[in-house]
């Protein structure tokens, strides 16, 4: 089976200009300036959209696939993620991980998630380990799960915040560590993905380990908007080398366009800033310790705030560069980005930058807004 996409704007996520893009099966086999008069071995579907922005499927690195959620007690589980939510936010390559609950919920119950993921067509990956230390693994050992299971990119921890379990120095260089040889050993970059708390303490404790002689690359720290000094030390840990990751689901000292402005007025170049959703993820509310309130992060926050951020007038190459190529380089794999010989996940986006078509792997899921593809158990 062929599509070509006919008269597209394509940012790759670069601007490159009008071209056709010819897709057989899974992958991008040519992208042209015209396609007209190729002839192909077979059926052909020809998608004109005529000058529209076609951009890289969207690449969101924390997102809760099995659900986050369970600080109120069992009733405030949040459920799992079903495919078209991440479709209709324009998601096509997703990293799933695990939240608070580390106790009941386990990191096979999210491998199987991202397995059925990919079955059903989309591109998944996932980190082991959850909020707490020692991380909860599938084999038994965080280096294991990286080397032995190809999904897997990395570890999963909280740091700084009330949830977690503060591990020290020395924990956390044998960690890092075995998440390094992990990525050796496999072929990854080796991640240790940290969820950051409000608490203070958690930079200082990056420099000191990366002071012993582990790389700062090894470092993707999230919800790096929380607080005004957290913030300012995500941004000097970008600026030595490191990613600062803006949550765009929420919970940012600052408005999250302003969040942005400020990362770039500091100078930190902008393929160093990634922004990920926190989708499906639990945003409780604390009075005096207690949750009072709660609600489901939602999964179309980063195609939300790329709107957003083109509208305050950040310019669309830098905006579209934080959810997807930045966001693939940040962890080491090759996805994200319009190219020959890459999978063809695409987004076709109306003039005013909503969601008009999703193709994953191929597959056209969704066309004029509307899902013309549901996977498994969807209405």
């Amino acid at each position: 089976m062929f599509t070509i996409i006919k008269n597209a704007n394509v940012y790759t996520p670069a601007p490159v200009g009008k071209k056709d893009i010819l897709i057989c099966g899974e992958m991008i086999a040519a992208i042209e300036d015209s396609l007209d008069g190729i002839r192909l071995p077979g059926e052909v579907k020809v998608i004109d959209v005529e000058g529209a922005t076609v951009t890289p499927g969207f690449f969101d690195q924390h997102v809760h696939l099995t659900g986050g959620g369970g600080e109120g007690g069992f009733a405030t589980r949040v459920p799992p993620v079903m495919p078209s939510q991440l479709l209709h936010g324009g998601v096509t390559t997703v990293c799933g991980v695990m939240g608070t609950e580390g106790t009941t919920k386990f990191p096979e119950e999210l491998y199987a998630k991202v397995m059925g993921l990919r079955q059903e067509g989309l591109t998944a990956y996932m980190h082991t380990g959850s909020y707490q230390f020692p991380s909860p693994t599938i084999t038994g050992n965080p280096r294991k799960d990286i080397i032995c299971i190809e999904p897997v990119l990395g570890v999963k921890l909280a740091l700084a915040d009330h949830r977690c379990s503060f591990p020290n120095d020395d924990e956390m260089l044998k960690l890092v560590a075995d998440v390094r040889m992990g990525g050796m050993l496999s072929g990854k970059k080796g991640i240790l993905h940290v969820h950051l708390g409000d608490f203070g303490g958690a930079y200082e404790q990056f420099e000191r380990i990366i002071a012993r002689g582990l790389p700062r690359h090894h470092f993707s720290p999230t919800h790096t908007g929380r607080e005004p000094k957290l913030f300012e030390q995500a941004i000097e840990f970008a600026k030595k080398g490191g990613v600062i990751d803006i949550t765009s689901g929420g919970g940012n000292y600052y408005p999250f366009v302003e969040c942005v402005e400020r990362v770039l007025k500091a100078g930190v170049d902008r393929s160093r800033i990634t922004m990920s959703s926190d989708g499906n993820g639990s945003m409780p509310k604390f009075e005096n310790g207690i949750m009072v309130a709660i609600v489901a992060a939602p999964v179309n926050a980063n195609h939300q705030m790329l709107k957003e951020m083109v509208q305050a007038g950040i310019d669309f190459e830098t905006a579209l560069m934080m959810t997807t190529s930045n966001v693939a380089d940040s962890l080491g794999v090759k996805e994200a980005r319009l190219a020959v010989g890459m999978k063809a996940n695409i987004c076709v986006l109306t003039n005013t930058l909503d969601i008009d078509t999703v193709i994953a792997r191929g597959v056209t899921w969704i066309e004029g807004g509307k899902s013309v593809k549901l996977a498994n158990f969807e209405a």
